[in-house]
């Protein structure tokens, strides 16, 4: 299970949802369903031949990072993003440690619009309950984001079912091959390693390129954390994976169009 940094996290992402905790009906996922955009899946913007695919993170700040860039909504972000050609977009939502709110996803989802070529968002949080699916679908989200390290598998099935019934695909993050084992039983069809200890936030680029190599065909692989440039996202493309996750790099850079090509054609 978790431990450190993570387990306070856990704990208090635990703490927080309490208050909005109920029960979440099949039916009110099949509405939910129903009324998703339109456009590419999240897993299906991961799988573009043509290069590797980007994942821009809107994040204000991280507990190892600290304040990143202040923003007063995550649109003039995710314009940035957009206009640069982003595959896909992770905005998080958590407010205690990263500085985002469920408001932010809104935002960026409205910006985004229904229009074909909009990049499909995944909500990025530390997620317990089926009720913050039912949160990050109304917000417009394609995915979620599981933490296998944070989750019991029990906890793991009831928010993979909730989200595919609510029309949405998830991220397994994972950071060693015990949590990929435990991913793979749960079916995973987009897998991520977080190049991040999130027990104690340091970063590696090395556990991208032990475990992807070790993720079967024909699912989706995924880089996340600790990629700044073309020759991070180099190594992560020859171990393999089909897309990288970059956040602080493409918050910070002054030119987010460049870093985007060099991050894409590496």
């Amino acid at each position: 299970m978790a431990s450190d940094k993570l387990t306070e996290i856990m704990e208090w992402k635990r703490h927080e949802v309490a208050s909005r905790v109920r029960p979440v009906t099949d039916r009110e996922l099949a509405r939910l369903s129903e009324m998703s955009r339109k456009g590419l899946s999240f897993e299906d913007a991961l799988r573009n031949p043509a290069h590797l695919s980007v994942i821009a993170e809107i994040k204000r700040r991280s507990p190892s990072a600290g304040e990143i860039k202040a923003l007063p909504d995550a649109t003039e972000q995710a314009r940035l993003y957009y206009n640069a050609g982003a595959d896909a977009m992770s905005v998080l939502t958590d407010e205690k440690f990263f500085g985002g709110t469920i408001r932010d996803l809104w935002d960026v989802n409205d910006l985004l619009g229904n229009r074909d070529d909009a990049p499909p968002t995944i909500r990025k949080d530390f997620f317990v309950h089926p009720v913050q699916v039912v949160e990050a679908a109304e917000a417009g989200a394609r995915a979620i984001l599981i933490i296998v390290r944070a989750l019991k598998d029990e906890e793991m099935r009831i928010l993979r079912d909730s989200a595919h019934a609510a029309g949405l695909d998830c991220l397994f993050e994972i950071h060693s091959e015990p949590e990929l084992e435990r991913a793979l039983k749960m079916d995973a069809r987009i897998i991520g390693v977080n190049n991040r200890d999130l027990a104690r936030f340091v970063t590696d680029l090395s556990y991208s390129e032990k475990l992807l190599p070790l993720v079967p065909q024909g699912i989706v692989k995924v880089s996340e954390s600790g990629i700044f440039g073309y020759e991070e996202a180099r190594r992560a493309r020859e171990a393999g994976a089909d897309a990288i996750l970059v956040g602080e790099a493409l918050m910070k850079t002054p030119d987010v169009d460049a870093l985007m090509q060099e991050l894409q054609n590496a």
